[in-house]
């Protein structure tokens, strides 16, 4: 057997990330040579790598479950379906992003490049069977993120929010590693499933306080509380498509990460890490719906309701069970649906050069846009987790496996928070159709068009077809037990 007959095949699950990767290697030399005039093609670039590598994920066989590069890579229905949602959220910021950053006048050929390196590190993120290849994609995932949200260099917020984020996640990072050390310390090995082969079903206490350490790591890459104080300022600041981005992406890679960790290595240690898991969920479900109860500013808002929805998914990890893992990957798909379609039309909100981002400037939107209006009202509804609309299917799968799994407490805290947390959604459509209304907007750009309408048939048709969304999470859940 030759040389290139032992490589590719191994390379074969790899694809996805090896088209990304060169692709992005042309497109950085594309953009050194052509500067300025380049923005526009790296742009396009971008995108359709982003749409190739989707293609490329989706038609992979369906019972597919390899693993490659000695084990540290897997490529199974789970990893396929969260590197889906990665790549439509990624390709999604791209055309969120086109008409804001030609406003701003920030339009540089590197911002789509770093959103390509970004996603590339939330894939192996998404895919990784070792805890080294998980603390490689979390790093190469971090450092683009870093730098974008600072991206408009000229902005005291941007440059601050990119400061606290790297602050605080090198901080975090460090706590993931210490974690990491102490679990290759008391297994010798830092293979998922050697894990599991060395403990047996039974820790000491040297692999708990791992297991807390990396818990607390990968709670600040979701916004979970308590590690969630970075999320509201980081947003704020951020170049809006950039909070567009970090709301959604990254958060299904941090989840994608989460699930992979704690149900592949160590799914006999359940009752250790759910009381963990069951804390953060009901402390990020808490905060999130009161802290934003108070707040002004939409992109705040929007802040404190992804620390909230995180609460939410973290439910269904806590069940421990097949029914839990298909409720938090049907959650994240229908969450990224509600938020990226909710940004598009925070987007919208300008008039010449000026950007509006405060819930008063909605006021009286029914009258002045209509269809706009109607779009944002669904996504509230929705995200309020108010029948028929999409996020009530997605609270309820998450309930019911709490419930199933005898979580029965945490199921009804849920539900609670969500009574408070409708409260603000709804004030948002109070003020659009009950304010007086200001001066009309400008029409919104093809971009964002696309992301709303895509987004909109999701959260309001999903009642009506839900096999397909429901199909793909059960087989990624089924894939991981």
């Amino acid at each position: 057997m030759t040389a290139a007959q032992t490589v590719l095949p191994t390379l074969a699950p790899l694809l996805p990330e090896l088209i990304l990767g060169v692709g992005v290697m042309v497109l950085i030399l594309y953009g050194a040579f052509r500067g300025e005039r380049s923005v526009e093609g790296v742009n396009v670039g971008a995108l359709l790598l982003l749409l190739l590598a989707f293609f490329v994920v989706v038609s992979q066989p369906a019972g597919l479950k390899v693993t490659t590069l000695s084990g540290a890579f897997i490529s199974d229905a789970f990893s396929r379906v969260m590197k889906g949602l990665i790549l439509l959220g990624s390709a999604a910021t791209i055309l969120l992003s086109r008409d804001y950053f030609q406003r701003e006048r920030i339009d540089r050929f590197e911002y789509p490049i770093l959103i390509v390196l970004c996603t590339i590190g939330m894939m192996v993120m998404a895919s990784a069977n070792d805890l080294i290849a998980l603390y490689l994609g979390l790093e190469l995932q971090s450092l683009a993120a870093y730098v974008i949200a600072a991206f408009h260099r000229d902005d005291l917020k941007s440059t601050e929010a990119g400061l606290k984020y790297f602050v605080l996640g090198a901080l975090s990072s460090g706590m993931l590693l210490y974690g990491a050390s102490l679990i290759y310390g008391f297994t010798g090995t830092v293979s998922f499933p050697g894990i599991v082969s060395a403990l047996h079903g039974s820790a000491s206490l040297g692999i708990v306080l791992g297991i807390v350490f990396v818990a607390a790591g990968v709670a600040f890459k979701m916004s979970a509380v308590p590690f969630h104080m970075w999320t509201p300022d980081v947003y704020e600041g951020s170049p809006t498509p950039v909070t567009a981005f970090f709301a959604s992406a990254p958060k299904m890679a941090a989840v994608a990460m989460t699930v992979r960790v704690f149900i592949g290595a160590f799914p006999d240690l359940t009752a250790v890490w759910q009381q963990i898991i069951v804390f953060v969920a009901i402390a990020s479900m808490a905060l999130g719906s009161f802290a934003a109860i108070g707040q002004r500013n939409i992109k705040r808002l929007m802040a404190y309701s992804s620390i909230g929805n995180i609460g939410y998914a973290l439910i269904g990890l806590a069940a421990g069970s097949q029914e839990g893992v298909q409720g938090v990957v049907i959650y994240m798909i229908i969450y990224l649906a509600m938020t990226l379609g909710a940004f598009a039309i925070i987007l919208s909100l300008r008039r010449r050069d000026e950007m509006f981002e405060t819930i008063d400037d909605l006021s009286g939107l029914s009258r002045t846009h209509p269809v706009l209006a109607f779009c944002l009202a669904m996504m509230m509804f929705s995200l309020a987790g108010i029948p028929p609309l999409a996020g009530f299917f997605a609270k309820f799968y998450v309930f019911a496996a709490a419930i199933k799994a005898g979580l029965v407490t945490l199921a009804v805290i849920g539900v609670v928070t969500s009574v408070v947390g409708a409260y603000y959604y709804l004030r948002i459509v109070k003020v659009m159709y009950f304010d007086e209304a200001k001066a009309p907007y400008e029409a919104m750009a093809p971009g964002l068009r696309i992301v709303l309408a895509v987004s909109s048939v999701v959260v309001i048709l999903f009642f009506l077809v839900p096999g397909p969304l429901r199909g793909a999470a059960d087989a990624a859940a089924r894939s991981l037990f």
